[in-house]
């Protein structure tokens, strides 16, 4: 059990940035038309088949949305969060300030800015909320297809300008592009591939679900108490942080244990078993490669040369990109201000290539009023 223990830290240890950050996340409600919501789907069938007679996704919104004729929103950005934490990600300083501030490429003056929390995390529905094992084994299928409702139906989005994902968001932004290549102009990716979840990744992700499965105090999902077990493994390890960052946060064995100790405890007050499996497992029909062909919209992949879930070494961005008509790929170099895979939470290392490509898309739709 240690051995295996020793080997999920990569996958679950995604979470505890986003934990030891928490204030970060807590979004500034002074942003111009910020707005909350909640969009309900009743009778909703998921891809295995498992129904649910009510699925809540949570959200927000900035800026003023511009209509056309028929009432439907056409300068809108959607933001699509990454693995952990939620749609308020997005109002990190690191992010907001660099990309909603006017001037800035995502000026909230200019656009429809619309921030969910994904399906099975934050105020939307989620394992926890219940249902506990019992909730529906959703995939990226059900995470896509639920979002889209939330955009086109419950917002009235008839266009989007863009589409920006981190890390799990932008997995499906690719999903996005092929499945509905005429409602968006572009597309921007930060932290990810467009290839099925294999090798080491697939590996990994198994291996923590199973730790967790495995677990004596799980039952199946049907606990009091949440499970553990796979917490003492993630505090002790973040390998998709860059090693220096690490290092300079913990030069000493002293910081170090502090700081495992600190991410113990933020995991501990806040962690679930079944929400965190749910989530591992949520990317196994993930497999966009085939279909990239049928993407229209111009595409911008962003990751960094340090990143451990996205091995540049692999080639297979560069295999993928082949097949998309309008796709271009950036490698970000190791810098002072870097942060391996979660580089895609600091704005002002890629800000210069999104201002570049929103400069480069087709020309915006107009609205009527």
């Amino acid at each position: 059990m240690a051995v295996r223990a020793l080997i999920v830290t990569v996958v679950i240890a995604a979470a505890l940035p986003a934990l030891a950050q928490e204030a970060a996340d807590k979004p500034n409600t002074n942003w111009p038309g910020y707005q909350e919501g909640d969009y309900v789907v009743n009778n909703y069938k998921f891809a295995s088949g498992e129904n649910l007679p009510e699925v809540k996704l949570h959200y927000r919104t900035i800026g003023t949305a511009k209509k056309n004729e028929a009432g439907e929103v056409v300068n809108a950005v959607l933001l699509l969060q990454g693995n952990t934490g939620t749609g308020a990600n997005w109002f990190r300083p690191t992010l907001a300030d660099e990309l909603f501030k006017p001037g800035q490429p995502l000026d909230e003056g200019q656009y429809y800015i619309i921030m969910p929390d994904a399906l099975g995390r934050g105020g939307s529905s989620k394992p926890s909320d219940g249902l506990k094992g019992r909730f529906p084994h959703y995939r990226y299928h059900d995470m896509v297809d639920l979002t889209h409702r939330l955009v086109t139906d419950g917002l009235k989005v008839a266009h989007l300008r863009l589409i920006i994902g981190s890390s799990l968001g932008c997995m499906q932004q690719f999903l996005w592009a092929e499945w509905y290549p005429d409602l968006m102009d572009g597309t921007v990716g930060l932290s990810c591939q467009p290839v099925e979840i294999s090798g080491r990744n697939y590996m990994l992700r198994h291996a923590a679900a199973e730790l967790i499965r495995h677990d004596p105090a799980w039952n199946n999902g049907d606990y009091e108490k949440t499970p553990t077990l796979y917490m003492y493994a993630a505090a002790g390890n973040d390998l998709a942080e860059s090693p220096v960052r690490i290092q300079e946060e913990a030069p000493t064995m002293k910081a170090a244990k502090a700081l495992y100790d600190k991410r113990l405890a933020a995991l501990m007050k806040t962690g679930d078993a079944n929400n965190t499996l749910y989530e591992l497992e949520s990317i196994y029909d993930y497999s966009p490669e085939a279909d990239l062909p049928k993407i229209k919209a111009h595409v911008l992949l962003v990751n960094n040369v340090e990143d451990f879930a996205d091995p540049p070494t692999l080639g297979t961005v560069e295999r993928a990109f082949k097949k998309i008509a309008h796709g271009t790929y950036v490698l970000t170099p190791y810098g002072e201000d870097t942060h391996g895979h979660f580089t895609h939470y600091y704005a002002a290392v890629w800000k210069s290539y999104l201002v570049r490509f929103i400069s480069g898309l087709p020309p915006a739709a107009t609205a009527a009023r």
